[in-house]
């Protein structure tokens, strides 16, 4: 089971934006990077189109390596590492390293 997933609350650890928290927009497992939400804003510059007729400078998130990023619990309210355990019925699900949280549920 992967570390940090589409929809998780990820926190910043290092970098420009350390201590922000945002949604996991995107995983790219092939390049261990992640994109979250308001976090890592780069500038690009962008011609003229049909779509954008004004063109400019347009500002959106970067991906950040995912070893800068840990996921955020809710209950706890800070960052922690993932625990993977399993549940009665022998399904495997991810946890909070502190406070033992179920963070995802079982796939049905």
């Amino acid at each position: 089971m992967p570390r940090l997933v589409k929809g998780d609350m990820a926190l910043v650890v290092t970098g420009n934006d350390a201590g922000k928290t945002g949604k996991v927009l995107k995983v790219f497992p092939g390049k261990d990077r992640v994109l979250i939400e308001g976090v890592n804003f780069i500038k690009r510059h962008a011609k003229p189109t049909q779509k954008n007729p004004q063109g400019g400078i347009q500002e959106r998130e970067a991906a950040i390596h995912v070893s800068n990023a840990m996921l955020y619990c809710t209950k706890c309210g800070r960052g922690t590492r993932v625990r993977h355990t399993a549940l009665s019925d022998g399904t495997k699900v991810r946890a909070c390293g502190h406070c033992g949280e179920v963070i995802e549920k079982p796939r049905v």
